[in-house]
């Protein structure tokens, strides 16, 4: 076996775009008429006669834009509305009922609706004076427009054109009203600019603070809920219920009393746990450090203790307690907050406890929350609770781990929150012979976001995980049970090897994921990427006939690029196959609805050809650039999240390996280069400062061993190379931690 290998020293480049765009682009499939113009004038028409009538508290008018397709940031609303700044006025975006087109809501002034209908009406004039059958994408490519007196319509050339293509991607304008679903709801509204506690008194609302949980999202009763959905339901962007069951889990009462032995905790790291109660009385407590959140005037039964418990056992001593499932990761030390008890809690409560628990625990990088809602997640936004997770791990260093729910009944087929969470590592349950459990749920979140992310063994009739409980060991079953052994993974990774979580996660993702055949979206929705390896050795350890390295570094302009990966030659060519598992955790706002993740990073990684470019080892076109130095997508936007994961924070790009071995052909430079291009939907400061991790695995065609060739390739080339080996890492950690007494 190879150890994989860290490669330090040798820095990535950063370079920002060599040019801006090239102007609007029409929608091909669409002829532009006088007649559609008519009709987009119409409802801008009846919208605001709509907004004119509304006693509405706020100043200003929301808007929905039916787009006729999945529209990539360029081809939205750039001179209708706010013109180049139209983008930061969406407040909102989901996918109609076919995940097929997108829906996009805008919050505008009044003067702007008067701006646009103004500008359809002159754009009309010309497409009626000029354009009788219509304006077609080659019309409007052909400079026809160049004899065209815009001064005497009121216009400028541009501007025409710029209204031209935004029409061509608009199928129609609504104002969007929703409808009560819950009694006692977490709402969350559109941007209005006001503030939320003024804004509820204007409708007649009085909210405590404490139900506000950023200047957006409330808790609110049943009457207040039936108010607000009375009064202004247009400003409902989204709503979820907000007591929340606890996810079930299958589980024998087969107790045993046995007093099991443990030794005292010494330097083993620590993992965060957020769950139910906790027993002190159990066999293994020394190891537990354990924080009682849940009110006081709350009565407490036994049964409150047994969930919390039984995923801490796992975390200090699972392989003691399961043989099988042995990982070479040791004991490891629980830090315990018991946020919940009863089968029911305040998905609310819980949020705002989530916060205060990371921000005063700053030590521990990895954390477990093994709770679940029995509701299933909804198709176009994140859950609130999903959100906070998000946010929290985009501001902090820390990562979550989260099991991805359990089936209440028969009905309930998609997963529940917060495994709807986009960074966090969501894990689902299989067998012991790795196929998927009866109590397991679907992702995808979002309708695209691979969720889960990896499956492991959760327990079933096969062969059920023992844990410990209050009354003794126990044989249960769940998802619950499966996200703790990712869990002591992660730590081992992180907080034993030294790794940092972008490159933990790539290679938990990665050793799941192998040189399988890409799963089907179907696939995918219930395993996630694959089922991880039992044993640690598995991950940070591979074939004799493969080289494994990770990289990692900041993404601080568009192309963040290293040209200096010095694969090893056989006869002038490359005989390997590669692939690459890419992680980071970007800045996501909940507000913009299926448009959640705010940074796109895309990984290229491949040969060099003589002319600079990169060949992908998965033929992305996306991001690149012509010779006049222009970024160029050659690929709908639609197809892009599909065939390339656009904007999902895990990217795995693979060659599979065929029976058929035909080495690559080498250029004058010898190197292969990687590539990060980095997008961003709002603010270009979003991904500034984003750490990615990379994994990167060459598989020799002939079963030949390289590593040596290229360990030393990489030394005269300014890498750095560190071997992840795990008795020189464990020794490492163990001087670190030492108590150094002076006398």
């Amino acid at each position: 076996m190879n150890n994989v290998l860290e490669l330090k020293g040798n820095r990535f480049v950063q370079a920002p775009k060599s040019a801006s765009g090239g102007g609007p682009a029409m929608n091909s499939k669409v002829v532009v008429t006088s007649q559609k113009l008519n009709r987009l004038t119409s409802k801008l028409f009846q919208i605001k006669d709509f907004w004119t009538r509304e006693n509405r508290p706020f100043n200003g008018i929301l808007i929905s834009v039916h787009y006729n397709k999945i529209v990539a940031k360029s081809n939205r609303i750039a001179g209708l509305f706010k013109g180049d700044q139209s983008n930061y006025a969406i407040v909102g975006a989901k996918f109609n009922a076919e995940k097929t087109k997108h829906i996009i809501t805008y919050f505008l002034s009044i003067g702007d609706l008067d701006n646009s209908i103004d500008m359809l009406s002159k754009s009309d004039e010309v497409i009626s004076s000029v354009f009788k059958d219509g304006i077609t994408k080659a019309i409007f490519e052909n400079n026809v427009t160049d004899k065209i007196n815009f001064q005497k319509y009121g216009l400028t050339k541009s501007l025409f054109k710029q209204i031209v293509a935004d029409v061509s991607y608009i199928d129609g304008f609504e104002v969007e009203k929703a409808t009560q679903q819950f009694k006692e709801s977490i709402i969350t509204l559109y941007d209005t600019g006001m503030d939320t506690k003024q804004l509820f008194h204007e409708i007649g609302i009085d909210i405590l603070s404490s139900r506000i949980l950023d200047n957006r999202t409330v808790f609110l009763d049943e009457n207040q809920s039936k108010v607000l959905f009375e009064k202004a339901p247009y400003l409902v962007s989204m709503a979820t219920e907000n007591l929340s069951d606890l996810s079930p889990e299958d589980f024998i009462e087969d107790y045993q009393q046995d007093i099991v032995h443990i030794p005292s905790p010494s330097i083993e790291p620590t993992i965060g746990v957020i769950d139910t109660l906790f027993d002190t009385r159990v066999y293994f407590s020394e190891w537990v450090e354990y924080h009682d959140m849940v009110d006081k005037n709350i009565p407490k039964n036994p049964s409150d203790y047994r969930h919390g418990t039984a995923v801490s056992s796992i975390i200090v001593d699972g392989p003691k307690l399961n043989p099988w499932l042995n990982d070479g990761c040791g004991r490891f030390r629980v830090r315990h907050f018991g946020v919940a008890a009863g089968a029911q809690f305040s998905s609310f409560t819980i949020i705002k406890q989530i916060k205060c628990i990371i921000a005063e625990n700053k030590d521990i990088k990895v954390w477990n929350i093994s709770l679940g809602s029995n509701k299933e997640v909804n198709d176009n936004f994140i859950s609130a609770e999903a959100a906070v997770l998000d946010q929290i791990q985009a501001e902090n260093d820390v990562i979550f781990v989260v099991a991805g729910t359990n089936k209440p009944n028969e009905n309930i087929e998609k997963i529940g929150s917060p495994a709807d969470s986009i960074n966090s590592l969501v894990v689902n349950a299989v067998t012991k012979s790795g196929l998927s459990t009866k109590y397991t749920r679907k992702g995808l979140a979002l309708s695209f976001f691979a969720k889960p992310d990896v499956s492991y063994y959760g327990g079933s009739e096969e062969e059920y995980i023992q844990v410990c409980e209050p009354l003794g060991a126990a044989f249960v079953a769940g998802t619950s049970f499966a996200a703790p052994w990712i869990a002591r993974k992660l730590s081992y990774l992180i907080d034993v090897l030294g790794l940092n979580r972008e490159v933990a996660k790539a290679m938990i993702i990665d050793s799941a994921r192998g040189w399988n055949e890409a799963p089907t979206p179907e696939e995918v929705a219930i395993y996630g990427h694959g089922v991880v390896p039992i044993k640690i050795d598995d991950i940070v350890q591979t074939k004799d006939d493969e080289i494994k390295f990770v990289v990692t570094d900041i993404s601080e302009k568009w192309n963040t690029y290293n040209y200096h990966f010095p694969v090893p030659l056989k006869d002038d060519s490359y005989p390997y196959f590669a692939r690459a598992t890419m992680c980071y955790f970007p800045i996501c706002d909940r507000s913009q609805g299926v448009d959640y993740t705010n940074t796109e990073l895309n990984l290229h990684f491949g040969r060099i050809k003589d002319n600079g470019k990169l060949i992908e080892i998965n033929d992305d076109k996306q991001n690149q650039e012509d010779s006049l130095g222009t970024a160029k997508s050659f690929i709908l936007e639609g197809k892009a999240r599909e065939r390339f994961r656009k904007w999902d924070n895990v990217k795995y790009i693979s060659e599979k390996p065929k029976s058929r071995k035909i080495p690559k052909k080498s250029y004058k430079n010898k190197k292969w280069g990687m590539e990060i291009k980095t997008n961003n939907r709002l603010d270009p400061k979003d991904g500034v400062g984003l750490r990615f991790g990379v994994v990167v695995t060459l598989k020799e065609m002939y079963g030949v061993n390289r590593i040596d060739e290229f360990i030393r390739n990489c030394n005269l080339n300014g890498w750095l190379v560190n071997k992840i080996d795990i008795e020189n890492r464990i020794d490492i950690h163990e001087k670190v931690s030492e108590e150094i007494e002076f006398s």
